[in-house]
């Protein structure tokens, strides 16, 4: 029930489970070897590479999903559609990866804090390849590539060894107020 941005949720979440594919992905999944090899569950959250106001996807979603008439020229397509291209100045596929990857960030934050709350251990995860990964992914038949793309992982479980003490910088270096 995470939010996201017009309510498109550009994401897909997989669940690793196979031994094969974590194997597969351990020479280029460097950041990822103390949660393939301790963590309880591996998530990979894939984000949508072509979410625009006239896409099929957002059709789908809007008819199917929400059971509202889709039209590229109606009013929340042209909202969204102005708020991408003039808001956000997103002109070029890496930059509308980029917006629906930030999307997933979202999704994974509210995974982590629900599982914090729950007593389990969440770890983030950039440590890997992302070219490497995204084409074993598509030569493995997980993703297509025209829509999906890896965009973070995320790892669940119960530590067997204490957290050591997090050290972070001062407040008054991160935090001001605008009165």
């Amino acid at each position: 029930m995470s939010p996201s941005s017009f309510g498109y949720e550009p994401w897909k979440f997989v669940l690793i489970n196979s031994p094969k594919i974590k194997e597969d992905i351990r020479p280029f999944a460097w950041g990822v070897t103390n949660s393939l090899d301790g963590a309880d569950k591996l998530l990979l959250i894939l984000a949508r590479t072509d979410v625009t106001y006239d896409s099929d996807y957002v059709r789908n979603l809007v008819e199917g999903l929400h059971h509202h008439q889709f039209s590229p020229n109606s009013k929340p397509s042209q909202s969204f559609k102005h708020f991408q291209e003039r808001d956000l100045a997103i002109t070029n596929d890496r930059e509308l990866f980029d917006w629906a990857s930030k999307q997933t960030y979202i999704a994974m934050a509210n995974m982590m804090t629900a599982a914090a709350e729950l007593d389990i251990d969440s770890c983030p995860l950039e440590g890997f390849n992302y070219r490497k990964m995204n084409d074993y992914l598509a030569q493995h038949s997980i993703i297509n590539p025209n829509h999906w793309r890896a965009s973070v992982m995320v790892s669940f479980g119960y530590r067997d060894q204490p957290i050591k003490p997090k050290v972070r910088q001062p407040l008054n270096r991160i935090y001001e107020e605008l009165n």
